[in-house]
């Protein structure tokens, strides 16, 4: 049995992935805190990364581990920097001393989001804030140091765990009206798709860097009336933009406007397997909900 040794298992996508593996492989779980069979593990520490991988002699590694929080990262880039570069770096180096292949996760915020038409996975990277900077940091980092990785950037993810899907919801019980954002573009994505796709490149050999998005895309605001009028609620969404929501939440981190990630290299892969529309997917996950 195959074994794969995953950082940040208890996040959305860590948790994601252990449940579509389910007992087809053995899981070296480890997170920030220890417990519950979970193995403490801080990804900045390289030494560390040496212990746990040279005794469980994963055949993968899966870095869920990040700093993701945009604004935090703004006020704290040198934490984020090395979560986000030198975490990576750390996995990416003991992955090619024990042979394992690499999945790290990325994110649109690696590109400016002024874009006109969905990124492919060859345009270059320009962030413009701390977070996208520190993540662009560490796939020039995995690039470097390892020959058997997978970058798989992806944007708006929900699942297990809080979420823009569940901020939305709980927000509806107390709030008859709330301000959303309308023009910011991009695929809402399922951590259980995410998780579909690592396992699905897992079985091959086609290393690099793809995009990983459900398929089709909107705005945040036509996102949140999807939630509301599908689980029942009555909530009247405002439509504002990113200017006129800044003034009423000052937020210190640039976001950007334009997040269509195209998943070109998984289109050119496989005629058979592909990501599920984000509206499908959305109604998937919210019967785990009701």
């Amino acid at each position: 049995m195959k074994k794969i040794l995953i950082t940040g298992c208890n996040g959305q996508l860590g948790r994601a992935i252990q449940k579509e593996y389910g007992d087809t492989v053995t899981f070296i779980r480890t997170d920030m805190v220890a417990g519950d069979g979970v193995e403490a593990l801080d990804i900045t520490d390289l030494e560390a990364i040496r212990e746990i991988a040279n005794r469980t002699k994963p055949d993968g590694i899966i870095n869920c581990a990040a700093y993701t929080n945009v604004d935090g990262c703004e006020t704290n880039e040198e934490v984020a920097y090395a979560a986000n570069a030198i975490g990576p770096k750390n996995l990416a180096i003991v992955a090619k001393e024990i042979g394992a292949k690499l999945f790290h996760i990325s994110t649109d915020y690696v590109f400016n989001g002024k874009g006109t038409r969905p990124y492919v996975e060859s345009d270059l990277p320009d962030p413009v804030s701390a977070y996208g900077r520190t993540k662009a940091a560490g796939e020039k980092f995995v690039q470097e140091e390892c020959d058997t990785y997978f970058i798989l950037r992806t944007a708006w993810l929900y699942g297990e765990g809080k979420n823009f899907v569940k901020t939305m919801l709980s927000l509806a019980e107390n709030h008859s009206e709330i301000s959303v954002v309308c023009d910011q573009l991009g695929s809402p994505t399922s951590a259980v798709e995410l998780a579909k796709m690592i396992h699905y490149l897992g079985e091959t050999e086609a290393y690099g860097i793809y995009h990983a998005t459900c398929e089709g895309d909107t705005n945040w605001a036509d996102f949140a009336e999807e939630i509301f009028k599908r689980m029942g609620k009555n909530v009247i969404v405002h439509h504002v933009t990113s200017e006129e929501y800044a003034a009423m939440n000052p937020a210190s981190a640039n976001r950007p406007k334009y997040s269509i990630l195209d998943n070109q290299k998984l289109h050119q892969l496989s005629a058979d397997f592909q990501m599920a529309n984000w509206s499908d997917a959305l109604d998937v996950y919210l019967d785990t909900l009701r």
